[in-house]
């Protein structure tokens, strides 16, 4: 019986497949040839299943070792709010060595997912072409040609309305309980950004609120509150390749930190050892500003203030690499109040995503903080409610993180195949 229901559904199978368009219709990855440029795409945010339907002339490799192109892509936030994809070709092997290109896509912020993806493999094929020529499908290959309708190619000479101007408006919430507990939060925020060649402005503001009820025992309720308000804003003027002059204005409050209002103003310098055009790949920076300080606070801090005027400096160092063996970044900042030297917090920080051989990649993270300018802290031992629900700031003279890992794969090179089904793909990472 078995056999004879399987021998049914197998015919009716063969009947219904080939009428139906949906399949038919779907693309099919080529499969591994030597014959195809093998390619290893080294894109963090990319749809890698939407890519590899759309881009078929190749073969996707897991390993650089293996590839006759290493595209390396990287990101950066354009003044538009969208973003700008540098697409570095790198040749690899005796055919390609040398043979470099970089291409860019800009995706404007109101670009859905979709169009962003879409837009992104169009200037990735656009730029294989090149080292597919040199290959036995090159004349498999086909060149086609989109004209501009109506005045879209006029639209660049267009007068740009709101002068380079972007704007940013977000508000939310969420509600949840059980039996004994219930909580809620609001928050929004507002942003103004215009960024330019010579100029770079921005505006920031946001507030939250937050309060959990606790329903301790019959005739006991504990109410616990957190409230943030946070505006800041910036003005860069760019000097030239490697030097710029800024601008810096903060003011908020915190119930965590004992601010009924905390500001700063600050000028500062910032000196990049590479030039800025090269920020996608490379940024070496180092930044120094002197500030004035204004402090209010909610409650009577360690030091018997209420409020205080005080000054400050503080001095930055900052790299950032995407190479094609890899990514690094690190940092290292201290910031003092010059009424009283004593007072100062020191930071390091760094990260690293390397591969060692092929197949085999090590990654580590970790950040280190010396706290000595903890002047807000109120007057008084803090509750133990106050210390189980983070309610306040504690005082610690110290913080560290610390995160390491490896990665290793091996098996066969290709990686073309797509297949989501039951889970297996066809995520959205842009």
């Amino acid at each position: 019986m078995i056999q004879q229901f399987l021998r049914r559904a197998t015919c009716a199978l063969a009947l219904v497949v080939p009428h139906a368009p949906a399949l038919a219709q779907q693309p099919t990855p080529a499969a591994p040839t030597r014959q195809m440029l093998r390619v290893f795409l080294d894109c963090n945010r990319c749809d890698d299943d939407y890519v590899k339907k759309e881009v078929t002339f190749i073969d996707y490799v897991r390993n650089r070792e293996d590839a006759d192109v290493h595209v390396l892509v990287t990101t950066q936030e354009t003044g538009g709010g969208g973003n700008q994809w540098t697409l570095k070709f790198i040749g690899l092997g005796a055919k390609n060595q040398g043979q470099d290109q970089t291409l860019t896509y800009n995706s404007p912020a109101t670009a859905t997912g979709d169009e962003v993806r879409a837009g992104f493999v169009e200037v990735f094929k656009l730029g294989l072409v090149r080292y597919a020529v040199n290959t036995p499908i090159a004349d498999r290959l086909r060149v086609t040609f989109k004209k501009a309708e109506g005045d879209a190619a006029k639209a660049g000479a267009k007068k740009d309305p709101w002068n380079y101007w972007v704007y940013r408006v977000n508000a939310g919430g969420n509600f949840n309980g059980e039996e004994s507990s219930t909580g809620r939060s609001v928050r929004g925020s507002f942003s103004a950004s215009r960024t330019t060649d010579a100029w770079r402005m921005s505006f920031n503001a946001s507030a939250n609120y937050r309060d959990n009820k606790y329903k301790l025992d019959a005739n006991q309720t504990f109410l616990s509150v957190s409230r943030n308000v946070d505006t800041s804003g910036i003005a860069v003027k760019s000097l030239t390749p490697h030097w710029s002059f800024g601008i810096l204005g903060s003011a908020g409050a915190s119930t965590f930190r004992n601010y009924a209002l905390n500001t700063r103003l600050a000028p500062g310098i910032e000196y990049n050892l590479f030039p800025y055009s090269e920020s996608t790949r490379r940024m070496l920076t180092f930044q120094y500003t002197l500030g004035h300080d204004l402090y209010r606070y909610r409650e009577e801090t360690i030091f018997d203030k209420m409020r205080e005027q005080l000054f400050d400096h503080r001095g930055e160092v900052g790299l950032s690499l995407r190479q094609p063996w890899g990514s690094a970044s690190a940092s290292v900042s201290l910031s003092q109040y010059l009424n009283d030297m004593k007072k100062y917090s020191l930071g390091i920080f760094g990260g690293t995503n390397v591969r060692i051989f092929k197949g085999f990649s090590f990654n580590v993270f970790g950040e280190y903080s010396r706290t000595r300018d903890q002047i807000y802290l109120p007057k008084g031992t803090a509750s133990t409610e106050d210390i189980l629900l983070r309610q306040r700031q504690l005082f610690t003279g110290y913080q560290y993180f610390f995160n390491f890992g490896i990665n290793y794969s091996f098996g066969s090179i290709f990686n073309n195949i797509v297949n989501p089904r039951f889970g297996g793909g066809g995520g959205f990472d842009f």
